[in-house]
């Protein structure tokens, strides 16, 4: 079997990370055929003294320090760092199946895929109704579209992205790193760059994971809020469409929503086109998520996590195309023109 590099990007995760190593270490890949690099960004809640404990135990496991403490500098520093012929990467909110490594490398090998992943299955951090119906609200093409490794497939499919991922070093070597700009996006950027240069990504269900999503509903908003955000500002730094159209969705559904509300003092046809059909699919669909799972409380529950899901994004996308607005006006005002692309 191939030498595998697992690369965990993380920074205060002591909650988590203790969970995600011992799900890798004790998988089925050999054990002298892997490395684990946890790419810590100066985490001052007891993370580095946990993993540097896992690193004592198991020589497998190796902590690399990560300055910048941003994800894609993780990345990027755990990648020069690696040593495997395949490079693989887990976050530390995830915990991964016991064949993961094993099923990843063997699908990577019998296919002409150049990244591969599998279908991220979520789970609620704390008990309770608000946790269930972001769950559901997650896993659900109504919530996140026709992301397939969140809402699940029946057979190998090629895609746009993947939870994780596991590369081929060479792609590396052929279309650069993780952009270090990218706080957020930065693996769709990344898959989306690897197509553009004429890769392939397969998502193959067989492969399993965790994530363990936030389950309370102010985290819930800011981090949609955060995320909708990074669905507008790659396009200042990249060269590429960065993004997929299904980012793009909530930007027009909550710029659409917030000029019918403009317009209602003189005419409330606008807002009622608009919101009316959004209700009902809302409704309707919460309705037969809460029938197929016989939880009661979900009727109430989900149409507010849909709502807030897509309402968080929205306003998260105009907050960052004001944001990208902002960036280009300084770029023009300095000279500077736009960056070239960094890998």
């Amino acid at each position: 079997m191939p030498f595998v590099s697992v690369i965990v990007p993380c920074r205060n995760e002591r909650p988590f990370v203790g969970q995600c190593l011992d799900s890798i270490l004790a998988g089925d890949y050999p054990a002298d055929r892997m490395e684990v690099l946890v790419a810590d960004g100066d985490s001052t809640d007891g993370t580095t003294t946990l993993v540097d404990h896992y690193a004592a135990r198991d020589t497998r496991v190796r902590r690399i320090h990560n300055p910048r403490r941003s994800t894609p500098w993780a990345l990027n520093i755990a990648i020069g760092e690696a040593r495997g012929a395949i490079v693989a990467r887990v976050d530390a909110h995830a915990a991964v199946a016991p064949d993961y490594l094993r099923r990843c490398v063997e699908t990577l090998i019998t296919s002409d895929a150049d990244n591969v992943g599998g279908v991220m299955r979520t789970r609620a951090r704390d008990p309770g109704w608000c946790s269930e119906a972001i769950v559901e609200s997650l896993g659900h093409r109504f919530g996140v579209g026709n992301s397939y490794f969140r809402i699940g497939s029946e057979e190998p499919r090629w895609v746009d992205t993947v939870f994780g991922g596991c590369w081929r070093r060479g792609v590396f070597d052929r279309v650069g790193r993780f952009h270090p700009d990218l706080e957020c996006s930065q693996d769709m950027e990344f898959s989306l760059r690897l197509k553009a240069a004429g890769g392939r990504t397969l998502l193959a269900p067989a492969i399993r994971s965790d994530y363990f999503a936030r389950s309370r509903l102010f985290s819930f908003v800011r981090h949609n809020f955060r995320n909708g955000e990074w669905a507008i500002l790659p396009f200042v730094y990249s060269a590429i469409m960065p993004v997929s159209t299904r980012h793009l969705i909530p930007l027009f559904f909550v710029a659409a929503l917030t000029l019918a509300g403009a317009l209602a003092p003189w005419t409330i046809w606008p807002l009622i086109i608009v919101s009316i059909p959004y209700v009902l699919v809302n409704v309707a669909v919460s309705l037969l998520i809460t029938i197929r799972r016989g939880r009661p409380k979900l009727a109430l529950a989900l149409p507010l996590s849909f709502f807030v899901l897509h309402l968080g994004y929205g306003f998260g996308s105009i907050s960052g195309l004001a944001r990208a607005m902002v960036v280009l006006l300084r770029r023009r005002r300095s000279g500077r023109g736009a960056p070239r692309e960094k890998t």
